[in-house]
């Protein structure tokens, strides 16, 4: 187990170098540079070549990923080139705004995607039932999240519904202001998670309600939801907890949308404002932020498959 974990740790940081690699080329690949965007189209190739070489963006591109990486594993992620403020500054201010959405949406994914999968699977079944909720998931998973959102601000902007729009203000975190303004925000990034967590939970009670122990249960006389507490819940926890640690990390990597549209100044309207300043430095902090906590979410989901279903422990040991 200990060979195994390190072996995935080992490939979690070529991923991140992989991954850290990509973007930063990839943002030195589109159309116009942080000198544009500051000068403007009516500055002289002196005034661009001064910017560029104050921020270094004249050297090689090669040159300056391997300087960027120097710094990185030391721990500097730079300076915005924009508000001159270190980086790991700005992200610590809104790091805990898009912890708290996400934490907000994961508690809607958890108290409505698994009852509601396990209900339509016990009480539906092949039915109606099965059908409808077949055709809400689909529906849940299928709407963009821009739409809803849209469709959100218009209707409780218009109608005094209980719930009020915006008057976020970054650090509130703490405050129970803050926290009413995102329950809007958190119930639609969650419109796709409760989807995908109640289709993927009801196809795995269906797997399991065929089982020849679920047989035995009934049997004996157990009532349905005995079974379901005692044999069927105990079986789709593998399933489950791995779409959950993706749940995660799309909640982290996708309040992109929603802090734009809802105007919450998490990591994901700041990158979005960086992207459109070239403000080179955070888009590559903020999504290798992304990436390694996806990285990390799906490493503790495969230990904690494994302390969950030791067979799943005893297959890697093998395998490995």
């Amino acid at each position: 187990m200990l060979r195994w974990i390190a072996g995935r740790v080992v490939s979690a940081a070529v991923t991140l170098l992989g991954i850290s690699l990509l973007i930063f080329v990839a943002v030195r690949l589109m159309p116009g540079g942080y000198e544009d965007v500051i000068l403007g189209p009516l500055a002289g190739p002196e005034q661009r070549a001064a910017v560029a070489a104050r921020f270094g963006l004249d050297q090689p591109v090669f040159v300056q990923f391997f300087l960027w990486l120097g710094a990185l594993v030391r721990g500097d992620l730079g300076i915005s080139m924009v508000t001159q403020a270190p980086i790991v500054d700005e992200l610590a201010l809104r790091l805990p705004l898009t912890t708290l959405l996400a934490a907000m949406s994961l508690t809607v994914t958890l108290l409505v995607g698994v009852p509601l999968g396990v209900l339509t699977a016990v009480r539906g079944g092949g039915g109606r039932g099965g059908a409808a909720g077949r055709l809400l998931s689909a529906i849940g998973i299928s709407l963009p999240e821009f739409v809803l959102g849209s469709v959100v601000i218009y209707v409780f902007s218009r109608y005094a519904l209980g719930l009020r729009i915006g008057g976020f203000a970054t650090g509130a975190s703490g405050s129970g202001a803050a926290f009413q303004a995102l329950i809007l925000p958190a119930l639609v990034l969650s419109v796709f998670s409760v989807a995908a967590t109640a289709r993927t939970t009801r196809d795995a009670v269906l797997g399991v309600l065929v089982e020849p122990h679920i047989a035995a249960a009934i049997g004996r006389g157990e009532s349905p939801w005995h079974i379901v507490r005692h044999h069927v819940l105990r079986n789709i926890g593998i399933p489950v907890l791995t779409l959950l640690g993706s749940v995660v990390a799309y909640l982290l990597g996708g309040a992109v949308i929603v802090e734009s549209l809802f105007n919450i100044s998490g990591l994901g309207s700041y990158m979005v404002s960086a992207l459109g300043r070239r403000d080179f430095g955070v888009v590559q902090a903020t999504v290798l932020f992304t990436a390694a906590a996806f990285v990390v979410v799906s490493l503790l989901t495969e230990l904690a498959s494994g302390l969950l279903d030791p067979r799943v422990a005893t297959t890697r040991k093998g395998v490995r």
